[in-house]
């Protein structure tokens, strides 16, 4: 999935309220790139229209009956390649923690703004990260407080490069492709190159578990 893309961004609404799923079609529908093909009251129909449809983003809550968005996304992602985007009023680190886990690409709270939700479903199909940024300053925060930054290269980055740790580095600090690329004097679609020699060198999914990766392992700290 490229941002290149001659037809719309297909989306799965998954919620346990019915209010909710059809307010979020309107909004989503309103834009001429993205395209509501189903909707779930719940993680097992979630699954289900997953594998029917192969939509390229699940809208998906947490907390639903039958089956909750976190198991569901595990099972979507054990089979399939759609970006799975967290939408949801509980903003505990248990629930984040858990959605990252799980292959989340992103994770964003239910009263963001229209236009931030929009950007989200956008970023996550180009296949980058998207964490709201109070979320990402919690998340850090607890992994800062729980770890200790490694001294020289932690054991699972070994097989990266030095370039790669570098740009690894910026990506774990919220930096975009363009942004690296500034910073690094090259250009962006090098910098884009080596993101995916990361991702693949690491076997993850996206740049959310890049991130994740970075502070779990205390490569990088905040404040650095």
């Amino acid at each position: 999935m490229t941002a290149d893309r001659d037809h719309p961004i297909s989306i799965v609404i998954a919620d346990d309220q019915s209010l909710v799923r059809a307010g979020l079609k309107v909004i989503l529908d309103r834009e001429f790139d993205l395209l509501v093909v189903g909707e779930a009251a719940n993680g097992a129909e979630a699954v289900d229209q997953v594998a029917r449809l192969s939509p390229d983003v699940i809208l998906m809550d947490v907390q639903m009956p039958v089956l909750d968005g976190l198991d569901a996304t595990r099972r979507i992602l054990a089979t399939s390649r759609s970006r799975v985007l967290m939408l949801t009023t509980f903003d505990e680190d248990e629930y984040i923690f858990q959605a990252l886990q799980a292959g989340a690409s992103g994770f964003l709270l239910k009263d963001c703004p229209t236009t931030q939700l929009v950007g989200a479903i956008r970023t996550v199909v180009a296949g980058d990260a998207l964490l709201d940024p109070s979320i990402m300053r919690r998340l850090m925060g607890v992994f800062t407080e729980a770890l200790r930054p490694a001294t020289g290269v932690p054991e699972g980055l070994r097989d990266l490069t030095g370039r790669e740790l570098e740009v690894l580095g910026f990506v774990a600090r919220g930096l975009s492709n363009a942004e690296i690329a500034t910073q690094l004097f090259v250009e962006e679609s090098t910098v884009k190159t080596h993101v995916g020699h990361i991702l693949m060198k690491l076997h993850l999914r996206d740049r959310v578990q890049a991130v994740v990766l970075a502070y779990e392992t205390g490569f990088v700290a905040i404040g650095e």
